[in-house]
C-alpha cells in the first residue's frame, strides 16, 4: 500500500475583522482554549457563541444556603453554571441530581462537568422531564435539601441556528428543547387552526396582533407557500403588521416576533403542562425545610409559580415564602443582558 500524504484542512475563512456566524465563532467555541476571547465578549455584554451565563448565581446560593453532605437537584441543567457552583459549595461530600431534556447539550455539560472534578461520585445527570421530579424521588429514595428550577432557554439553544430558536438568523423553525421528541413548530403551524394559534399567541405571549399573525399563517397555508423555517415566520408576522406606519413598524415586528418565537416554544414543548406538573410534585420531594428556588422569564410562568407558592403557604405546607419577585441586579443585567427580564421566587418547606 503506497503511503498517501494527509491533506490539511484549512479553517473556513470569514469576512470582515470578526466572525458573525455561529459556526465561525470557533474561538468562543473553545473556552478552555481561548480564554481571553471569552473574556472580552464578556465584558462588552455578550454571551459567547455556545455558552450561557449563569443568571443570579450569589443571589440562589444566597437563599439555598446550601452545606457539605445535602442532597439537591438542579431541575434544569442547561451549561451546568449553576449546577457547578452549587456542587463547589457542597465541598465533595454530598450529591447534586441534574436533570435536562435536550440530549444534545446535558451530555456536553456531564462532561465538561466531569473534567473539572464533578465526577459521577457527586453528580448524577439524568436526561429526564423536571416534570418527572418525583420519578427521581422514587428510584433514590431521597428528597432534596435543596431544588432549582431556571426555566429559560439557554443561550447554547439559542444562538445556535439549527434549533430554530431565533428569529434573528435563519434555521429550521423547531423550538424544541429535545430534537429528537415531538412535533416542531414548523409542524404545528402546518396543522392548527385559527382560533387555537390565536389562543396560542395570546395565551402564551400576550401577543396584541394575535388575530393578523393568525390570519396571515392561515393565508400562507391557503397559497402553498411554506412556513418551515424562522425567516420564513419573521416574514409572515412583518406581513401580518403592514398596516403599522412605517416608523412604528421595525419595534412592532421586533417585539411580535419576540413573543410569537416564544409562544410557539411554549406549546411545542408543553411548557406549562410541565410547570404545573412540577409545582404539583414539589412538596412531594423536598425534605423537612428543604428549600427551592425558581427563575422564570416571563409573566405567564411567574403568575403560575406565585400562586402555587402562596397557596401552598396557606395550606402550611410551605412554612415561608419570598413575598416580592426578586430580580437581578443593574450590575448584573449590564454585563449579561439576557438577565434583564429575570424573577426569581422562593419557597422553604414545613418542618416536620
Amino acid at each position: 500500500m503506497e503511503n498517501q500524504e494527509q491533506v490539511h484542512k484549512r479553517r473556513v475563512r470569514y469576512s470582515g475583522t470578526h466572525p458573525k456566524s455561529y459556526k465561525e465563532k470557533y474561538k468562543e467555541h473553545n473556552p478552555e482554549k481561548y480564554a481571553d476571547t471569552i473574556a472580552k465578549v464578556i465584558q462588552k455584554g455578550s454571551t459567547p457563541a455556545g455558552m450561557h451565563i449563569s443568571i443570579m448565581a450569589q443571589e440562589i446560593l444566597d437563599f439555598l444556603q446550601i452545606k457539605p453532605g445535602m442532597t439537591g437537584l438542579d431541575a434544569t441543567l442547561g451549561y451546568g453554571g449553576h449546577t457547578k457552583a452549587m456542587l463547589q459549595k457542597l465541598e465533595g461530600n454530598g450529591h447534586i441530581y441534574a436533570l435536562d431534556v435536550d440530549p444534545i447539550e446535558s451530555e456536553k455539560t456531564k462532561e465538561r462537568l466531569k473534567n473539572q472534578g464533578f465526577g459521577e461520585d457527586i453528580l448524577t445527570v439524568r436526561l429526564q422531564n423536571f416534570a418527572d421530579i418525583d420519578q427521581v424521588t422514587k428510584d433514590t429514595g431521597k428528597k432534596f435539601d435543596f431544588i432549582l428550577a431556571d426555566l429559560g432557554v439557554s443561550s447554547m439553544q439559542i444562538d445556535n441556528p439549527d434549533r430554530g430558536f431565533s428569529y434573528k438568523v435563519e434555521g429550521p423553525l423547531d423550538l424544541r428543547m429535545n430534537p429528537q421528541k415531538g412535533k416542531s413548530a414548523a409542524d404545528r403551524l402546518k396543522e392548527v387552526n385559527y382560533q387555537e394559534l390565536v389562543g396560542m399567541l395570546y395565551e402564551n405571549a400576550d401577543e396584541e396582533y394575535a388575530e393578523a399573525i393568525a390570519r396571515t399563517v392561515m393565508n400562507w397555508r391557503k397559497k402553498g407557500k411554506p412556513i418551515e423555517t424562522t425567516t420564513q415566520f419573521k416574514e409572515v408576522i412583518e406581513e401580518a403588521l403592514s398596516f403599522i406606519p412605517e416608523k412604528e413598524r421595525k419595534e412592532a415586528v421586533k417585539k411580535s416576533c419576540q413573543r410569537s418565537f416564544q409562544a410557539l416554544r411554549i406549546d411545542v414543548n408543553s411548557e406549562f403542562e410541565v410547570l404545573y406538573a412540577f409545582l404539583d410534585k414539589l412538596p412531594g420531594v423536598l425534605a423537612p425545610n428543604g428549600r427551592v428556588a425558581i427563575l422564570t422569564f416571563h409573566s405567564g410562568e411567574d403568575r403560575l409559580v406565585k400562586r402555587s407558592f402562596k397557596e401552598l403557604e396557606k395550606l402550611g405546607i410551605y412554612s415561608e415564602v419570598s413575598k416580592d419577585v426578586i430580580r437581578p441586579s443593574q450590575a448584573e443585567c449590564v454585563r449579561n443582558g439576557r438577565a434583564k427580564c429575570t424573577k426569581m421566587r422562593w419557597a422553604i418547606r414545613a418542618g416536620e
